[in-house]
């Protein structure tokens, strides 16, 4: 809705929480808690669950899905398994928090039965709400970890370079506004001038100087390493959640 990618009249949603239905009816939004009366409505159809239950809620509404498209956004589930119980075209989407303010970071992948025109329709939608890029199945796990997991590492490089500017003398509140916005400014200097991280990284850095000192402190202490680390975690949980929910 925020994107203006369609009507808020034109969704309906299936929610089991009342509160969450209240918010989406006071936006105009049609809502039910019956998930067959939303997938015979709607047209293209948005999986949104816990990854344990996507399979459930598929066979639930796999009547009503046949040749629909439906997207499913949990990590974990293979389009392989979820086309066994349905003969919907599945592809599957993993997006980030951003995306609630229109910066997400989306991957798809498509499934056996899905069309250019299927492709191109997701691909739209998830371009309303950020960057879009299209990736094979098998590096899925991946991006959830990269993109999906992401925001919290980033969040905690944001906290961490807060708690540094409080150690040095800063209070915290002003810390806190001056490592996010310094995070976000970077990011935004990295998609507007394209340059490579590294190229960046050299327009701050003099020889010698604080921004050399601050890099050989983080070298020291291995926080690039950390980082990678964090997402090669993150896709090994992924790929064992795979394991987990094709059984």
């Amino acid at each position: 809705m925020r994107a203006n990618f369609c009507l808020p009249s034109e969704i309906i949603a299936s929610e089991p929480n009342d509160q969450l239905r209240s918010v989406l009816r006071e936006a105009g939004v049609a809502v039910t808690t019956n998930n067959e009366e939303a997938a015979r409505s709607g047209k293209t159809i948005l999986i949104g669950v816990k990854p344990a239950v996507v399979l459930t809620v598929i066979r639930e509404i796999a009547a009503f899905t046949e040749n629909k498209v439906v997207i499913s956004l949990a990590a974990g589930v293979r389009i392989q398994n979820m086309e066994s119980v349905s003969d919907a075209r599945l592809m599957r989407a993993m997006t980030n928090l951003p995306t609630a303010i229109r910066r997400g970071a989306t991957a798809l992948a498509r499934g056996a039965r899905t069309t250019l025109d299927d492709f191109l329709l997701a691909k739209t939608i998830f371009d309303a709400v950020g960057v879009t890029v299209e990736v094979a199945e098998s590096q899925i796990d991946a991006v959830t970890a990269l993109a999906g997991s992401g925001p919290a590492f980033v969040y905690t490089v944001i906290e961490a370079l807060a708690h540094g500017g409080v150690a040095t003398g800063l209070p915290a509140a002003t810390a806190t506004v001056l490592a996010t916005h310094t995070v976000l400014g970077a990011a935004q200097l990295a998609v507007e001038t394209a340059k490579s991280p590294e190229e960046l990284r050299q327009m701050v850095v003099t020889p010698g100087g604080t921004t050399a000192a601050g890099l050989a402190a983080m070298e020291e202490l291995r926080t690039s390493q950390g980082l990678v680390a964090a997402v090669q975690a993150a896709a090994a949980r992924g790929q064992e959640m795979a394991r987990e929910f094709a059984k």
